[in-house]
């Protein structure tokens, strides 16, 4: 039986002892859940908000504990660009493990950062696992209409990197402009509202 405090901030391990993700810990439980988790890195997909209260409190929480802090941005509505995904991806290669991804709800942003990581670490092999971090069950992946492009990122990526490891594809190739138009012409337009160009400050999702 799952532990209250993983229900409540739908807290999942992606693997085991390794990397973890959750929705945004708040009303002070973020240190408990880290504590009983072991967790060791943190990677948040909201960005660096110092304005924000969350942001203070969380960077507070990892700072007592010892637990390293990265702030990577993501925006499940706009299509990254190329140096948001590269900076997730160094996030991902240097955080101590076990490590936990999270952004607000740990739906839609998290289900898509976790996918990459698992490709990312694994290779394309793990494409199959990948696709059930966008599972609706357990994880709540219920995405509206301009987040569905999220998991489609995954067939657009191994198309066109062609066996190339999906960061370094990313750094060298990786264009969001082009991957609109792949989406458009794939039956998937209207599945994103735009090209990222700067986050619009929100308590909820930044």
């Amino acid at each position: 039986m799952r532990k209250l405090l993983n229900i409540i901030y739908n807290f999942h391990w992606v693997v085991p002892g390794e990397a973890a993700r959750s929705a945004q810990a708040v009303a002070g439980g973020l240190s408990m859940l880290l504590a009983t988790q072991k967790i060791r890195g943190l990677i948040n997909l909201r960005g660096s908000n110092p304005d924000y209260s969350w942001w203070r409190y969380e960077t507070r929480v990892c700072a007592q504990l010892g637990i390293a802090h990265f702030d990577a941005m993501l925006d499940s509505r706009k299509l990254p660009t190329r140096a948001m995904l590269t900076d997730l991806f160094a996030a991902f290669d240097a955080s101590p493990r076990p490590f936990l991804v999270k952004c607000s709800g740990g739906q839609d942003r998290t289900s898509f950062a976790c996918a990459l990581y698992l490709i990312h670490t694994r290779g394309w092999a793990a494409r199959a696992q990948a696709e059930k971090q966008f599972s609706r069950w357990p994880y709540l992946h219920f995405p509206k209409e301009h987040q569905r492009w999220l998991r489609p990122f995954l067939d657009y990526a191994q198309g066109q990197a062609d066996g190339q490891e999906i960061a370094q594809w990313v750094r060298e190739h990786y264009d969001p402009h082009r991957f609109a138009q792949w989406l458009d012409a794939n039956g998937h337009r209207g599945t994103y509202r735009e090209v990222f160009v700067k986050p619009q400050a929100s308590r909820w999702q930044w």
